[in-house]
């Protein structure tokens, strides 16, 4: 399955990135680069305990990296 990473810039200048497939696996950062690493630090942890709990399969992941425009 493959998870996508959505970032957007607040009013007060910082970067929100977050996994719409994964609920709460949001994360806030001073740059886009920063959101979007703590993002994928947590969705890796939620998916581990999800597979942990087998509750998710253990097959292989993806996490999807919004490109540059």
């Amino acid at each position: 399955m493959v998870y996508r990473i959505e970032t957007e810039r607040e009013a007060d200048g910082r970067w929100i990135a977050e996994v719409p497939e994964l609920p709460g696996v949001m994360a806030y950062g001073s740059s886009e680069e920063e959101a979007i690493a703590t993002a994928e630090a947590l969705a890796l942890r939620v998916l581990a305990d999800r597979i942990e709990e087998q509750k998710e399969p253990a097959s292989t992941l993806t996490v999807a990296v919004p490109s540059k425009s």
